[in-house]
């Protein structure tokens, strides 16, 4: 299918320089992490986000700069967690300032994951995959939740089946027997505000111009 609804062309130099930073962000906490087996578990899902990415990027299938900047948020939180696992990220500044008694980085991380529920609307509309606009939402936000589930199940089978320590790191659950549920909630979350920033840029923006594909597909 062609694309007939483009989405806002992004700028050139921020998709690369997130990219640049990301790389640096990699392999600085490569070095020495708290646990390499729970390192490599965690990374190995957001290096695979980054690689689509970037294969999509340079096949002209490109977002906005705000979907770019939306993505990046887990990219950055989910490689600083496996760098110290997710409950011992220095996070208490943030925990201190809300009264929480545990440690809510890993709650924020899945709040950034909804995040990527304005890109998947963005593409939908680029390609009009879907017309009907509260259908397109409700999509994205599915997808979402799809992704969330999956991903629970994922940290299940890999506590179950690895080290006893080092699953107990991966699945971050600090002692919670709802933290799959609550996980899965601030994913849903974050997509619902991405969906909404998604549709406060509809009705201050507009539609996309035509002109805005053509600015897309030559770089």
């Amino acid at each position: 299918m062609s694309p007939s609804a483009p989405t806002p062309a992004s700028s050139p130099w921020l998709p690369k320089l997130l990219l640049l930073a990301y790389l640096v962000l990699f392999v600085a906490l490569a070095i020495n992490p708290y646990e390499r087996g729970t390192w490599v578990a965690e990374n190995a899902p957001i290096v695979a986000i980054v690689v689509g990415l970037a294969v999509l990027y340079r096949r002209g299938i490109r977002f906005s700069n705000l979907a770019y900047g939306l993505m990046s948020v887990l990219i950055f939180l989910h490689t600083i967690g496996g760098h110290y696992t997710f409950e011992r990220v220095p996070f208490d500044w943030f925990n201190q300032l809300f009264g929480f008694k545990r440690n809510m980085y890993d709650r924020v991380a899945h709040v950034s994951v909804g995040f990527y529920a304005f890109a998947i609307l963005e593409l939908l509309d680029r390609y009009r995959a879907i017309r009907v606009r509260s259908i397109a939402y409700l999509f994205a936000l599915f997808a979402i939740c799809t992704v969330a589930m999956a991903y629970e199940l994922i940290e299940w089978i890999y506590a179950d089946l690895s080290d006893p320590s080092a699953g107990a790191a991966f699945l971050g659950s600090q002692g919670d027997i709802w933290d799959a549920q609550k996980d899965m909630l601030a994913d849903t979350s974050g997509a619902v505000l991405a969906l909404l920033l998604y549709w406060i840029r509809e009705k201050v923006k507009g539609p996309a111009r035509p002109a805005d594909e053509a600015a897309l597909t030559r770089r």
